[in-house]
């Protein structure tokens, strides 16, 4: 069903600056093996995605400062008995906190993300030609990709923000309202219907990143075919996403442990960022391969994709030359001298029935001329090739070369289609 709605996708891959090999093995043992003998070039990634991220951990450190600075100077724990002058009531005062400051810093937030998108974008571009040329990396091909994928990373990444800006907003005022005594049911759904609805615009957002960094596509189809993709496979995709983020949950989990915040924290240092962008895209270009023809090529002709127009043209030129001497070596022959048009592709000629009229051998005829002039036009345009030049060439020069006497001492004619005889 995915299939016949993704054809937009074929043939528009994002492959600017390599062109993507065939895999020896398995997706999934191929992607291990990548990461494995690849190790320091993702943490080469992560550190630079890593400095994009800075504006992001600077606003998420100062909300926390902030907080702190608040509950120091209300007096939250002061004892009214001993305390003069009286202290208004402090209830829903920590709520009422919490909330304005996540209005300023999360906000500041989406902000940052237009910064840590060209991070994520050079990153995912980054590892997307890892995964489809087995290991090539460089520092010039990392800002290439945020050239062409800044844009398509930036829309998911803020669409993101703004719903989880809208998440926190709405989870610190159903605790304000709660503390200060109002009825909890509409506040607490309210908070749940947010919290779902960013965990399904998160997925959602996670697939027109993987789309946007691997094809060239315009707005719309890159949001059509994000969410045909999502929902063909919606159970794989969770399970998936769950997967990558094993480097978030372990900072989760770090809350309750401090050597799980340790392990997360250095985690995410050398390689959580590059980790979590690996499992996804190699996850998601096994899904692109299920539903679209990809665009796989030999590693000759990727070799070839990476030469300039002079140096393709030198060694064609070369191997014309090549296949003209070993067909010299076989003596000359019509067949391979002179361009003969290919069968496929051209005017065909209609069977006629066992009852005929002079209609029908008219056709024929014309057909058959038809067909002698298409094969004449060809020749003409094809004669000059190196293939044919070359091959005449040698010829003519082996001519020069043979003697002009016959056994008995008599001049003797030479042509080309005598040149083997002695």
């Amino acid at each position: 069903m995915a299939e016949s709605k993704v054809t937009a996708l074929e043939g528009n891959e994002l492959a600017d600056d390599y062109v993507r090999t065939h895999i020896p093995q398995g997706r999934w043992g191929d992607t291990w093996n990548l990461f494995k003998s690849n190790f320091v070039k993702f943490v080469i990634i992560n550190v630079f995605t890593l400095l994009f991220f800075v504006p992001g951990i600077a606003v998420v450190y100062m909300r926390s400062v902030y907080i702190g600075q608040m509950g120091i100077m209300y007096p939250f724990s002061s004892n009214p008995l001993f305390t003069y002058p009286l202290t208004p009531s402090m209830q829903s005062v920590p709520e009422g906190i919490v909330l304005s400051a996540d209005l300023l810093f999360c906000s500041l937030l989406i902000v940052a993300g237009f910064i840590a998108s060209i991070g994520l974008a050079g990153a995912c571009y980054s590892i997307k030609k890892l995964i489809n040329t087995h290991g090539q990396f460089s520092v010039k091909g990392y800002f290439h990709g945020v050239k062409v994928c800044y844009f398509n990373v930036v829309f998911p990444v803020t669409v993101f923000l703004v719903f989880f800006f809208a998440s926190c907003c709405i989870s610190d005022w159903a605790a304000l309202q709660i503390a200060k005594g109002y009825s909890k049911g509409g506040p607490i759904t309210a908070q749940v219907f947010m919290i779902i609805a960013n965990v399904v615009v998160g997925v959602i957002c996670f697939w027109v990143l993987a789309v946007g960094v691997s094809y060239k596509v315009k707005f719309k189809y890159l949001i059509k075919n994000s969410f045909v993709l999502l929902f063909g496979t919606i159970l794989q995709s969770l399970l998936m996403i769950g997967f990558s983020l094993i480097p978030a949950w372990l900072l989760l989990i770090g809350k309750a442990t401090m050597i799980f915040t340790i392990i997360g924290y250095a985690v995410f240092i050398f390689f959580g960022f590059s980790f979590i962008i690996l499992c996804w895209l190699a996850y998601t270009q096994w899904v692109f391969d299920m539903f679209i023809t990809p665009a796989v090529k030999t590693e000759e002709e990727a070799r070839k994709a990476n030469l300039t127009p002079k140096q393709l043209a030198a060694e064609k030129e070369a191997e014309e030359k090549s296949i003209a001497r070993e067909l010299l070596a076989a003596g000359r022959s019509e067949l391979v001298g002179r361009p003969l048009r290919p069968i496929e592709g051209g005017t065909e000629i209609k069977e006629i029935g066992v009852a005929y009229g002079r209609a029908d051998i008219m056709r024929v005829t014309e057909e058959r001329a038809k067909i002698q002039s298409e094969v004449d036009a060809y020749v003409e345009e094809h004669k000059k090739d190196t293939r044919y030049v070359e091959y005449e060439k040698l010829f003519a020069e082996r001519e020069k070369a043979l003697s002009t006497k016959d056994k008995k001492g008599r001049n003797k004619k030479l042509s080309r289609n005598n040149l083997l005889t002695k």
